[in-house]
């Protein structure tokens, strides 16, 4: 008997653990999400993107269809957003970071980006999963509507 609840405390005591940490990787993802705001906010999309996986294999949906590539969706970016006053003010309001292990989490949320008078607010939602690569968190997937 003693064994068996040595064992059931030992489960709750890694579902405890596992849960820690998801929460604690869901805050760090957020933390960075955070940072990603207030580059494009001050009108830096270089540093906007080095939170992506700087890598052909990076995996961008949005209006336009699917493109692959870092260099593409950064090229993307720049030519959708040529200055400070196109790219306005960005907004992200995660809604949920589910965890598909302990390096993956997908987030799940949306954004917004207001601008002046003159240019029209737009907004949506996306979806990122984002990989622990070398004990860094990156965005290799992004499906942006």
């Amino acid at each position: 008997m003693k064994k068996l609840i040595s064992k059931i405390f030992l489960f709750l005591f890694m579902i405890f653990l596992m849960s820690c940490d998801s929460t604690n990787n869901c805050n760090e993802i957020y933390d960075l999400m955070n940072e990603q705001e207030k580059s494009w906010n001050s009108g830096d999309i270089d540093d906007f993107m080095s939170k992506y996986w700087n890598n052909d294999s990076l995996i961008f949906i949005g209006k336009s269809g699917i493109n692959y590539g870092w260099k593409k969706t950064i090229s993307n970016y720049k030519k959708s957003y040529k200055n400070k006053n196109e790219m306005g003010r960005l907004e992200f309001k995660n809604i949920l970071c589910k965890p598909i292990n302990r390096t993956t989490h997908l987030i799940t949320g949306k954004w917004n980006i207001y601008r002046d008078d003159s240019i029209r607010n737009i907004g949506g939602y996306y979806s990122l999963i984002w990989v622990k690569k070398d004990k860094v968190w990156k965005i290799i997937y992004d499906h942006t509507s």
